[in-house]
């Protein structure tokens, strides 16, 4: 069984991040899917009626997309990061926009701020078209290089 840093090590030799998301359970379960595009990593969530919240809408589980932005966001701090430190989430603060609907959704992580110590993330959702976001979220991370 590799480590997690072994197969992120793998993942940025080979440019393959599909076991990445396999070593994540709640990545994996929910079916989120990466691809590396210009700098960013981009996570796919595929629709599936299990991840539907509200069934007269019908709109995406609001963990569900409270999810997909804090994987999206811890993603983007492997992708980005130059060296091998696993992240530990501080907090994460999501606003929700809009209804996410029943489609595949997209979200990506923007890193804002990094510290020795701590790593600011700005990470959004959107279905369709990427300028109206469905959700954003901010979230803190942990990186101690000690560790």
């Amino acid at each position: 069984m590799s480590s997690l840093r072994d197969i992120l090590e793998a993942a940025r030799r080979t440019g393959d991040w599909r076991p990445m998301t396999e070593a994540v359970p709640y990545a994996r379960w929910m079916g989120v899917s990466l691809e590396p595009q210009g700098g960013e990593m981009i996570c796919h969530l595929p629709f599936q009626p299990m991840l539907v919240g509200n069934s007269t809408i019908p709109a995406l589980h609001g963990g569900t997309v409270g999810g997909l932005l804090e994987s999206a966001a811890v993603f983007q701090l492997l992708y980005a990061a130059e060296s091998i430190v696993l992240p530990k989430i501080i907090n994460v603060t999501v606003d929700y926009l809009r209804s996410a609907r029943a489609v595949d959704t997209y979200a990506t992580g923007v890193i804002t701020k990094q510290g020795r110590r701590v790593i600011s993330v700005r990470a959004i959702a959107w279905q369709e078209d990427r300028n109206r976001p469905v959700a954003a979220a901010n979230a803190h991370f942990l990186v101690d290089p000690g560790d």
